[in-house]
């Protein structure tokens, strides 16, 4: 039985520094259409770069924790735990 995973993902803005958070269930693949310009949320912020994520066993909890992410809370979170990778950008 193969199992599914799905991924909430950070990508940096290499032209800006900003985040993009997002979810999907083939990161590989969901990067290269960022970095296409095919996703209109990030086509302008090209190129991006994957600088975190998580994988989930289902759906609703790659969602749940990517809403979660985009809360104060949730940056707060990122901004600790990717703090290393900050001070190097």
């Amino acid at each position: 039985m193969t199992m599914i995973m799905y991924y909430t993902y950070v990508l940096q803005s290499k032209k800006d520094n900003k985040f993009y958070i997002g979810f999907t269930k083939d990161l590989k693949n969901r990067l290269a259409f960022h970095n296409s310009g095919k996703v209109r949320a990030t086509a302008g912020r090209r190129p991006l770069s994957l600088i975190y994520y998580e994988a989930c066993l289902n759906e609703a909890d790659a969602v749940k924790r990517e809403k979660y992410l985009k809360t104060g809370y949730g940056r707060r979170y990122l901004s600790n735990r990717l703090s290393s990778h900050l001070l190097d950008s």
